[in-house]
């Protein structure tokens, strides 16, 4: 979505006295607007409306990619040629890595005769989806940012509700061409890879190997429950991914037909057995109430997760069960999990242990990150591990990091992500309260 002159056009400035906003933007509106476009173009569309109401010389939707640490200027419909990878914009030191991470709206003005530009969070439920830029001829009021605000909020919706139709938003995401291994890997995981609620946030992040190792994570939101989990299978490329495929499916299979956390990976198991043609997956299995906070998971042959509590990091040493698919007779126990509001739970894949990953301490890191969102402590690490192996990595790494609040927080302000019960609880800002 990009409407008006190139990015960071200069124009003379008309005066400052408000005239030549357009008709005002509404929230149904907007959206009613899009839809009636077709998928491709619905960005387009909202993008020509924000043009008119603030009189913008520019406006461009800017989509992350895969890994979080860039970001993808989307053209107009016409534009995209989708046998090319996507322009890379590095986040690092830039202005759109302060909005992103802060998640909220940056303003830059240089002054007479050039125009101001807006970057806004588009963003739902803390899933961090990209940023809407607008260069305008003169400094926004504060209203104005109210409604830019606005329009990047409806954005966050459009893109969620048209990116099953059409590849364009995959495009966007994807700055080098994916291996199949890596095409498959990426559709198993959650279409939101964090996710924000009163009770608790989580977000996952994933680095493939430079030959795909089959790591997965996933999660889902109940009515009363939220359950997570992490699996890493046997092998490499194609085979790793087609065995990930089989536990993931059989895994999500079975959780939404109701089945406690036993018979999931129980099926899981049997699935790997009758299908994996002797392959096996390790995984993690969470289970916490959103009623009474009880916590219950499973250990099938994976490394033990990592929990941090009044700013120290200790690891879970769980009794340890046989991996998804091995041929020994075994069954899975459901073991408890002590989590208490404030605690950080990290859960992560082998991939972050080995090699050269050892070289920095990942208690130290996990500390240190601790006032991030878990959305930026998950990008965070994994960044570390990626530096750690000089951006060559011999397996696939995977952490998923989950705040627990308590179950005494029942709602949050979809416009803010704060919680209602608590104003110091996490907030769309993407920054957490210190832990104790």
């Amino acid at each position: 979505m990009t409407v008006g002159e190139p990015d960071g056009a200069q124009s003379p400035r008309p005066p400052r006295d408000g005239r030549g906003r357009g008709r005002a933007m509404t929230l149904a509106g907007t959206l009613e607007a899009a839809e009636a476009a077709a998928p491709v173009e619905s960005l387009d569309v909202v993008a020509r409306m924000l043009q008119e109401r603030f009189g913008a010389v520019s406006v461009s939707f800017l989509i992350t990619d895969f890994t979080g640490s860039s970001v993808v200027r989307l053209g107009a419909a016409g534009s995209v040629d989708t046998d090319e990878p996507a322009r890379r914009i590095t986040l690092r030191g830039t202005l759109y890595d302060d909005v992103i991470r802060t998640q909220q709206p940056g303003v830059e003005d240089k002054g007479a005769d050039v125009t101001v530009r807006i970057v806004a969070p588009v963003t739902n439920r803390g899933d961090a989806i990209g940023l809407l830029e607008l260069f305008l001829p003169v400094a926004p009021d504060e209203e104005v940012m109210r409604e830019i605000g606005e329009a990047a909020h409806a954005l966050a919706y459009i893109v969620i509700a048209n990116r099953s139709f059409t590849d364009v938003y995959q495009w966007g995401r994807r700055t080098v061409p994916l291996s199949l291994a890596a095409e498959i890997q990426h559709r198993l995981l959650p279409a939101s890879l964090a996710c924000e609620a009163a009770q608790f946030a989580v977000a996952g992040a994933l680095e493939p190997a430079d030959h795909v190792g089959g790591d997965t994570f996933d999660y889902a939101i109940g009515r009363d429950t939220v359950q997570l989990s992490v699996t890493d299978a046997m092998g490499h490329d194609v085979q790793a991914a087609l065995l990930a495929t089989l536990a993931v499916g059989a895994l999500r299979r079975a959780r939404r037909a109701g089945a406690d956390l036993a018979e999931q990976a129980r099926q899981a198991d049997q699935a790997m057995r009758e299908h994996g043609k002797k392959g096996y997956v390790t995984g993690q299995l969470l289970r916490i109430s959103l009623i009474d906070g009880h916590t219950e998971f499973v250990n099938a042959g994976h490394p033990w997760p990592l929990r941090m509590r009044d700013g120290q990091v200790r690891e879970i040493t769980p009794a340890v069960d046989m991996p998804f698919g091995f041929d020994a007779p075994h069954t899975y126990r459901v073991q408890s999990l002590d989590l208490r509001p404030g605690d950080r739970l990290v859960m992560l894949t082998d991939g972050v242990l080995e090699r050269n990953a050892g070289n920095f301490d990942l208690s130290d890191l996990i500390v240190g990150t601790r006032d991030l969102h878990p959305r930026e402590a998950a990008r965070t690490l994994i960044a570390a591990i990626v530096d750690a192996n000089d951006g060559h990595l011999q397996d696939d790494a995977t952490v998923m990091c989950l705040d627990w609040h308590g179950t005494n927080h029942s709602q949050r302000d979809a416009t803010t992500g704060a919680d209602l019960t608590d104003a110091s609880q996490p907030s769309r800002t993407g920054r957490t309260t210190p832990r104790r």
